[in-house]
């Protein structure tokens, strides 16, 4: 015990900070609000949040459909616990926009998304969220990345539910290296546009 104690106290300050620097993750992980998290806790919370990742229940066109088969008995999705598709975003932990976003619905689409609690991860399926794809015209949103941040596009017409799950895997890949889309992010000018237009306040 006493040669422990010894070892221990011959580290230095310089020798502690150079074995943080090699973390894979590189330092403290900063989460929204100024707060800052060790990168081991950091680490373990995202394996976990990994493993049961619950998105929306929320499906805005045809793209939904294939969302749906993902869940049955054919792929599965229940097997890497995402099958829990919550109908309250309070219970999410981010959404699949699966389909094209009319401009009508794009303010509910903003309010379920700033409902999710934090950390949340957005996935968009298919080509119409993606870019609008064939609908380029005012009533259909061009990217739904204009509105809300966005980690895994998921292209196709819609794209099977193989790439749906490839792309759920990205996202569990993301949720364990604790990345988000929104990090750094100051605004988003749609965003903040349409709560002017509804008279609400600026972000």
């Amino acid at each position: 015990m006493g040669m422990m104690d010894e070892v221990l106290r011959r580290v230095t300050d310089s020798q502690v900070r150079e074995a943080l620097d090699e973390e894979t993750l590189g330092g403290a992980v900063r989460l929204p609000g100024g707060i800052a998290m060790p990168v081991q806790i950091e680490r373990v919370l995202g394996f976990g949040r990994s493993f049961s990742f619950w998105p929306l229940l929320f499906g805005l066109a045809c793209c939904a459909i294939e969302m749906m088969a993902l869940g049955g008995s054919r792929f599965d999705m229940a097997r890497f616990g995402m099958e829990a598709m919550r109908a309250s975003p309070r219970q999410a932990d981010g959404m699949i926009v699966a389909g094209w976003c009319t401009t009508k619905m794009a303010p509910r689409v903003v309010r379920l998304y700033e409902q999710i609690p934090d950390p949340k991860w957005v996935l968009a399926m298919g080509s119409c969220a993606i870019s609008g794809n064939v609908w380029d015209t005012y009533a259909v949103v061009q990217g739904i990345d204009s509105l809300i941040p966005v980690d895994v596009y998921v292209p196709g017409c819609p794209p099977r539910p193989e790439a749906l799950w490839q792309g759920l895997e990205m996202i569990r890949d993301r949720i364990k290296q604790s990345s988000h889309a929104y990090d750094g992010l100051r605004r988003i000018p749609a965003r903040e546009a349409m709560l002017e237009a509804e008279g609400g306040p600026k972000l």
